[in-house]
């Protein structure tokens, strides 16, 4: 388990080096995607964006306008469960380096990540304006008929922290901890009261 400074977008060396416990600084571009964008592309619809080593984000941004300027105000993730129907399908189309969001991900999503090469990176929810502080800049907004919170953003991030939960060997640490609980629980089912 190691501290890594990961720069976007992600190469396949870096991605494969990534173990589930890892812990990233993670700097330069990320592209948000929710409910709307998964089912566009999912479906067939064409990246306005290169997607390929990418960070996708399951996140709806607040953002404020000022003249020709965004600011996010608050940059929470979104459970990223959501996307499953969907993110398989993604990662073996457009290969981003890795899906950060809210809680982990199934068993199709790990299977994809494994034979392309991608990983989950887990954030904890209720810190939105801290992550909204590692947001250097709004450089795109991309699919805004979708409305402000599921269109794509193409944010710059700084040094934005992030916990490697699923990797591109098929570990994925949501899956042993639900394995675990499971079995404590029922050795405390079992046991005399």
């Amino acid at each position: 388990m190691a501290i890594v400074r990961a720069s976007t977008p992600l190469s396949p060396d870096m991605i494969k080096g990534l173990a589930v416990g890892d812990t990233l600084r993670i700097s330069g571009r990320i592209i948000t995607g929710r409910d709307k964008v998964h089912k566009y592309l999912a479906s067939g619809g064409e990246s306005p964006v290169e997607l390929e080593g990418a960070l996708i984000y399951h996140c709806g941004p607040v953002a404020a306008r000022r003249d020709d300027t965004w600011r996010i105000t608050a940059a929470g993730p979104t459970t990223s469960m959501r996307e499953e129907p969907y993110q398989a399908d993604i990662i073996r189309t457009f290969h981003p380096g890795a899906i950060m969001g809210k809680g982990g991900m199934g068993d199709n999503t790990l299977g994809a990540m494994a034979s392309c090469g991608c990983v989950y990176l887990h954030l904890t929810g209720g810190a939105a304006q801290f992550y909204a502080s590692r947001i250097t800049s709004v450089e795109e907004v991309h699919l805004a008929e979708f409305g402000q919170v599921e269109a794509m953003w193409v944010l710059r991030v700084h040094d934005l922290p992030a916990l490697v939960t699923m990797d591109s060997h098929g570990r994925s640490l949501h899956t042993t901890i639900e394995s675990n609980s499971l079995k404590r629980f029922q050795q405390l089912l079992e046991s005399p009261l």
